[in-house]
């Protein structure tokens, strides 16, 4: 994220922005050019918010969270959409909530996919960093496109 972003974005409020994503999420579920299947992707703050719809909108068709923040133990048992997670295995921070969603979900047999690029560090995706790791951001995009290609197919 730039830093003009990055500004824009503390002036809101976190929830505020999580609800106007799943409100998008609910129009564009029932606009005319839409199928009726909505997915979503998230990077960073984003990777939290997609996994925040995934468990506050079960009927999304999927959800691909990189990086991002976990829900509470109590939200993630509600879990009901498909997920396909990207984690940075140099990510000490956001993956130290992972071993715990992850227990959450295989507990509550959620279907899910993870994958943990070694190597590469929090924002591995982001090509305007120096954290930028190609190979992995390659691989990933290409299971995040498959995924897609999956889960919002008629």
């Amino acid at each position: 994220m730039t830093a003009p972003g990055r500004a824009l974005q503390a002036q809101r409020e976190r929830e505020s922005m999580v609800q106007d994503f799943q409100a998008a999420a609910d129009f564009l579920r029932t606009h005319d050019a839409c199928s009726g299947k909505v997915a979503c992707v998230g990077f960073c703050f984003g990777g939290a918010v997609a996994n925040l719809m995934a468990v506050r909108q079960p009927w999304l068709s999927g959800a691909v969270p990189f990086y991002g923040g976990w829900p509470t133990a109590s939200e993630a048992e509600q879990l009901e959409v498909p997920l396909q997670i990207h984690l940075a295995g140099l990510d000490e921070r956001v993956n130290a909530g992972w071993p715990d969603y992850k227990a959450v979900l295989d507990t509550s047999n959620a279907v899910y996919d993870a994958f943990v690029y070694e190597g590469a560090n929090h924002g591995f995706h982001n090509d305007s960093t120096p954290r930028y790791d190609s190979d992995a951001a390659s691989l990933a995009w290409s299971r995040t496109l498959d995924f897609f290609a999956y889960r919002l197919s008629p």
